[in-house]
């Protein structure tokens, strides 16, 4: 990043996608450049506080299921909602089967319509289901299940701002960060945090290690799937994409790591 200073985009990361006490101190393209590379350190980060919240519970007595339900409700709480807001209007863009200048006016809209309560009704109950059987197995995978969901949702975010996917709109989030990523930096971030995801996961078994890895590879592809999607039919990506594209990747995530 020329002229920028990694810090830069580790503030950008950490200022817009989190509510972690962070003050952005440049909004130009090459700081959201760094800010979407560093995304997923903020997942890495928002997971371990969830994965913290959950232990503390079960230390305390709580089952698996309360536990899991923190898991799910830190991360919201960490990102404002805006994650799942997003999924939420994308949903009702998606939904409404409107031109894509009506889908966008739609999704900009402060209300909820129906097919945005059913993508958040389905999607918490299966982030929380997921967890809670990752929970009831250990508290170790439970807890790897958390963070890794988390990191592998923000790498979404890396992957969709790569080069070549254009902005729905000129102005906003999705604006300021579409196509700022070159695709191979993109490509680096994935394997990496594919390798250290693998890593994690091969501490609690090679068969955890095998999950792990098979979670890192199909979240992303969920993601891709509906930004592909996204594209085509709103002409691009928004911010709202963006948030979809997190809890679509952290559920997959979270399904996959949930499998025995």
């Amino acid at each position: 990043m020329t002229g920028t200073s990694p810090l830069d985009g580790v503030r950008f990361a950490f200022g817009t996608l989190t509510v972690f006490p962070v003050r952005v101190t440049r909004w130009d393209r090459e700081a959201a450049r760094g800010g979407m590379l560093c995304a997923p350190l903020a997942g890495l980060a928002v997971g371990a506080a969830a994965a913290a919240t959950g232990l503390v519970l079960l230390l305390l007595g709580a089952g698996p299921l309360l536990a899991a339900v923190a898991g799910v409700a830190v991360p919201a709480v960490l990102t404002r909602g805006l994650h799942l807001d997003g999924l939420a209007d994308t949903a009702d863009g998606l939904g409404s089967a409107k031109p894509a200048e009506d889908a966008l006016r739609i999704m900009k809209r402060s209300d909820i319509g129906p097919f945005g309560v059913i993508a958040l009704v389905l999607a918490l109950l299966a982030q929380v289901a997921a967890l809670a059987h990752a929970y009831e197995v250990s508290w170790a995978r439970g807890a790897c299940a958390a963070v890794v969901s988390a990191t592998l949702a923000r790498l979404a975010l890396t992957l969709a701002a790569r080069a070549g996917v254009p902005a729905a709109r000129p102005e906003g989030l999705g604006a300021a960060v579409a196509g700022v990523v070159p695709a191979r930096a993109a490509l680096v971030a994935a394997v990496a945090v594919t390798a250290v995801a693998t890593a994690a996961g091969a501490v609690l078994g090679p068969y955890d290690a095998v999950r792990t890895a098979s979670a890192a590879l199909l979240a992303p592809a969920a993601a891709e799937a509906l930004l592909r999607h996204c594209t085509r039919r709103f002409g691009g990506v928004t911010g709202d994409v963006f948030g979809a594209l997190a809890e679509t990747a952290a559920t997959t995530a979270l399904v996959v790591l949930s499998l025995d």
